[in-house]
């Protein structure tokens, strides 16, 4: 096992940390001691894992293997870093740098991030046996993150462009409407149900296909349904700019799906739009979903679903009302976990995992 952290993304306060333990659960690596700060999750699991987040995550910018944490102040810092073996990680003959992001504005007042990088530089060629430095193009770079008052400091395996994300923005595809989900987003949707390459995906209200082809891009074989035509010819469209296409799009009504199993459902349905809806209530589509996902999945299978905030009696912001939970809970299902993310000022989301535990 490996001492591993990950620099990510602050899109969203807990989807991040949550995508990558999900996918670590979907591949079949075990980790352990899981630690969480701002912008930065630390924890143990094998370093064949980094792979596979690199790969199938939406919101991670890099991977390293750690060396230390320690208190963000100098003095700290200075007797961490004399402590820590650096030979084992940059070898003689080797040249290193040592790059320092701040986390939002985390130690501001008490470390300066250049001349941290000047001084742990310093002090790792004095510690370290046929070692230089190189500014511009090292055999190794060592990487720093400020967050919490603390500063991580590790070997960087693997940094994530968002370059591919960005070219599969709604506006980008062939086939677009407003009501399009962001492609990390439906990435980290699809992995939140920790399915596996080669299973297979639903999508019953598929919309522009955003969930499908972010799911094809990790191996997963996909199916995608819709009530508008318009829809299904769009996806079509998508996916074919793309140069990859789904097992089957069917034009049909998602709340009697002509399908026997699949292995994961993500949605993200389109509530208050009755062409759509099939002018079902909010309350009402969300139960037909669930009840069409129980006969779909296996016990230990999940669906991944997007719900709009809304207010109940008390005034309280919330997705899913107490009866409804108690309903989807009756029905077979567990909430596994869920998501807070705004969208605009009018909307936020409300992503929810839920998991069948309840044998047909």
């Amino acid at each position: 096992m490996a001492n591993l952290f990950f620099l990510l993304s602050g899109e969203n306060k807990t989807l991040p940390a949550s995508e990558i333990k999900a996918i670590l659960e979907a591949e079949g690596y075990t980790y352990s001691n899981p630690l969480e700060f701002d912008q930065v999750l630390c924890l143990e699991s094998e370093l064949e894992s980094v792979k596979t987040v690199q790969i199938r995550s939406a919101y991670t910018r890099v991977c390293a293997q750690k060396i230390l944490i320690s208190e963000a102040n100098y003095n700290g810092i200075t007797k961490a870093v004399k402590k820590s073996d650096f030979n084992s990680v940059i070898k003689s003959g080797e040249s290193f740098v040592v790059r320092i992001n701040r986390i939002k504005n985390y130690s501001d007042e008490e470390i300066n991030t250049m001349e941290l990088e000047v001084r742990l530089g310093k002090q790792i060629l004095e510690q370290t046996k046929g070692t230089k430095v190189n500014l511009k193009n090292p055999d190794k770079t060592l990487i720093g993150i400020l967050t919490n008052e603390k500063l991580i400091l590790g070997l960087k395996l693997t940094e994530i462009t968002s370059k591919t994300f960005s070219e599969r923005r709604p506006r980008k595809k062939p086939f677009f409407h407003p009501s399009a989900m962001p492609s990390k987003m439906a990435r980290c949707m699809v992995n939140l149900t920790r399915i596996k390459p080669e299973q297979i995906l639903l999508d019953p209200f598929c919309g522009t296909g955003t969930s499908l082809i972010e799911a094809t891009f990790i191996g997963c074989r996909v199916v995608g349904i819709d009530a508008q035509k318009s829809m299904i010819l769009g996806t079509k469209k998508n996916m074919l700019h793309f140069n990859i296409k789904a097992e089957g799009l069917l034009l049909a009504d998602s709340r009697k799906i002509p399908l026997s199993k699949v292995d994961a459902i993500v949605t993200d349905p389109p509530y208050g739009r009755s062409s759509s809806t099939l002018k079902s209530t909010t309350k009402q589509l969300i139960q037909e979903i669930m009840v069409s996902s129980y006969k779909l999945l296996n016990v230990g299978h999940r669906i991944c679903i997007a719900m709009p905030i809304i207010g109940d009696k008390l005034g309280k912001n919330i997705s899913v009302s107490e009866e409804l939970a108690r309903f989807i809970e009756e029905l077979g299902f567990k909430r596994v976990e869920s998501h807070l993310v705004y969208i605009h000022q009018t909307l936020t989301r409300e992503i929810i995992v839920y998991e069948k535990t309840k044998i047909d």
